[in-house]
């Protein structure tokens, strides 16, 4: 259930080898070891975001993105993100701060800051199903879910792009989780060989559509499973509304990062 952070991360992967073990796993398993993939860490990437709206105009930005991986007194992993934009002049300087937490009972905290307004806005748990930048990403897609949260069932297995996968719809046990998600109910697409999310569909709680998230670039990178593109599109009847493509680039893992880069001042001061 992780995307992208998700995105940005993100999404984000790591490799696991297929047995015939892996064929009796429930659901819950399933997604667990989707959600304990080593991800790498110390990672600094650029992104190509192109927004293209329904009569197919295009907004494109660029993005560079700092990812960290902190490990708790209590064993937990920690990861903190942050990303600043570069381009266009309107959005340049306007970063993004993030601490998803690996405790499930803990909130996740994000921070926006608005250099036209010199102002860091936190995004509260009730606003995390709005829009990322305009993108058809929510805020709670920037980070781990729940899986507590959430009733799995694997509906079958299915075939994304000549690798095999399963196809498992994720339920959420709750109206609060709806609210922060944003979706009502999801299906992924988790291929068996490497337990990597390569296909969503995602029902709004609000609008009645459909989100479909496609990863058209993974590669394995220094031992890690790595999204190099993906698309998210927003339809409502069968029509295109909006789409959102992401391009990732100079991805580096292992680069020391020190623990000051992921706060707020940080986050205010730009690159």
């Amino acid at each position: 259930m992780k995307t992208a952070t998700v995105l940005f991360s993100a999404l984000v992967f790591s490799f696991y080898a297929f047995d015939s073990g892996a064929a009796d796993l429930t659901a819950r398993e399933i997604m667990q070891k989707v959600d304990d993939r080593d991800d790498g860490d110390n990672r600094i990437s650029e992104m190509k975001m192109v927004l293209i709206d329904k009569n197919g105009d295009t907004r494109t930005r660029k993005i560079k993105t700092f990812a960290k991986d902190l490990i708790t007194d209590k064993g937990e992993e920690d990861r903190r993100t942050i990303m600043f934009f570069l381009e266009p002049a309107d959005v340049k300087d306007t970063g993004f701060l993030t601490y998803d937490f690996d405790a499930y009972d803990k909130d996740d905290d994000q921070w926006l800051f608005l250099p036209a307004l010199k102002k860091t806005k936190r995004i509260a748990s009730t606003d995390k199903s709005g829009s990322f930048m305009g993108s058809d990403f929510n805020y709670s897609d920037m980070t781990r879910k729940n899986l507590d949260a959430y009733e799995y069932k694997i509906l079958k297995e299915d075939e994304v792009r000549g690798a095999k996968t399963w196809v498992i719809e994720a339920q959420p046990k709750t109206q609060e989780e709806i609210d922060q998600s944003g979706y009502k109910k999801s299906v992924v697409f988790v291929r068996q060989d490497n337990f990597v999310v390569v296909r969503a569909v995602h029902w709004t709680d609000i609008g009645d559509k459909l989100k479909y998230l496609d990863v058209t670039g993974l590669e394995l990178m220094d031992g890690v499973w790595t999204t190099t593109a993906m698309t998210m599109t927003t339809k409502k009847n069968k029509l295109t509304e909006h789409k959102t493509e992401l391009t990732f680039y100079n991805i580096l893992y292992n680069q020391g990062l020190d623990d000051a880069m992921f706060n707020l001042r940080r986050l205010e001061k730009g690159l």
